[in-house]
């Protein structure tokens, strides 16, 4: 399982809650989920609907799939294994992930 975290650090306000909130995904969305409920996430925090019409979305969940999570919960991710990237290179895996599933919906065809 590789999950991953970026420095995005974008500051924002949902709810009450301010704070810096960076991006958490993996490499596929269940070994996510797993790893967010580890750290206690709530599931309903996952994101995975998509607002690109243009986005590949096998069985409802879009190419961007992640958690938004603020840094102290960055924090713990990276104690906890996730592996912290450059919010560029969250750009690159998900252009990774959108050129691999368009490529498999191109061969069931």
């Amino acid at each position: 399982m590789t999950v991953y975290v970026d420095n995005y650090r974008c500051p924002t306000t949902v709810g009450r809650l301010s704070g810096r909130w960076s991006h958490l995904t993996a490499d596929t969305p269940d070994e996510l989920r797993a790893f967010a409920a580890r750290l206690g996430l709530r599931p309903a925090w996952f994101q995975a609907r998509c607002r690109y019409a243009t986005c590949p979305a096998p069985r409802g969940v879009c190419v961007h799939y992640h958690y938004d999570v603020v840094d102290a919960m960055r924090t713990r991710a990276i104690r906890a294994g996730a592996i912290p990237i450059d919010i560029r290179d969250f750009g690159t895996l998900i252009t990774a992930r959108r050129d691999r599933w368009r490529h498999k919906a191109g061969a069931a065809r």
